[in-house]
């Protein structure tokens, strides 16, 4: 009586019995490339070494199958793809506020987080904010933020053109 056959893998590479194509090209456990064998074949010759047959590379023609141990094989995937994960970089966007009347001094401290954003590869946002009669002076935040984006103009793109969105005037800035 023939013992039932586990559940194919639903993550990770097809292994020995659960290989669907009838012939697969076969790399040996030192990396020698044995040629195109029968996928039964090469499964008895795997576990003749104590390995699986493990298949690499399923959208070749034909599919490219290693001799491996698939729990050691899976395992170093996994750490793989979590170092990868750790090391990836997100994209935040920092935001920025500032008013049309901004002196000289805050308007260059502003400026120094700016770029320090933009250095650290992250969107800003930079929100010109209007109280009272600002809002009837809408070329004045108009101007500050041509002046933000000429001055940016070698590290970041503007992303988002100045736009007036009730009470305020929005521009995003991206790293180049």
């Amino acid at each position: 009586m023939r013992r039932p056959l586990a559940p194919p893998p639903m993550n990770g590479p097809r292994y020995n019995e659960f290989i669907q194509s009838q012939k697969v090209r076969v790399i040996d456990h030192e990396g020698e490339n044995l040629g195109v064998m029968y996928t039964r074949e090469a499964i008895e010759q795997a576990a003749e070494v104590g390995l699986d047959l493990v298949e690499v590379s399923p959208n070749a023609d034909p599919p490219v199958a290693k001799f491996l141990d698939v729990g050691k094989f899976k395992y170093e995937a996994q750490k793989k793809a979590n170092q990868a994960r750790k090391t990836q970089k997100t994209q935040d966007i920092k935001e920025i506020k500032m008013r049309p009347n901004i002196d000289d001094h805050d308007y260059e401290t502003k400026m120094k987080k700016v770029n320090e954003f933009i250095e650290d590869g992250d969107k800003v946002k930079i929100t010109m904010r209007f109280r009272g009669r600002e809002l009837s002076h809408g070329q004045l935040g108009m101007a500050v933020l041509r002046r933000v984006a000429d001055e940016t103009a070698e590290i970041a793109k503007i992303e988002a053109h100045p736009r007036m969105e009730g009470r305020q005037m929005l521009m995003v800035l991206s790293p180049k």
